[in-house]
């Protein structure tokens, strides 16, 4: 997991603020995907994912500090 390292070290704050512009540039190119196709669709997939992975970290986090 070295590779995401530096996401554990975010605060919760900074790891919502990261999800909110995740989520808003998924909605994105979902629209410009469905108006005409993307370059890289694979885009789509990784913006998912990355999103998965704040929110497990952002969900550790809060359930380690209670």
């Amino acid at each position: 997991m070295k590779k995401y390292a530096h996401l554990h070290e975010l605060s919760v704050e900074d790891l919502e603020s990261r999800i909110v512009e995740a989520k808003a540039t998924l909605r994105r190119l979902r629209f410009s995907h469905a108006v005409s196709p993307l370059a890289n669709p694979m885009q789509l997939r990784n913006l998912k994912r990355e999103i998965a992975r704040l929110n497990t970290i952002l969900s550790a986090k809060k359930a380690q500090s209670q």
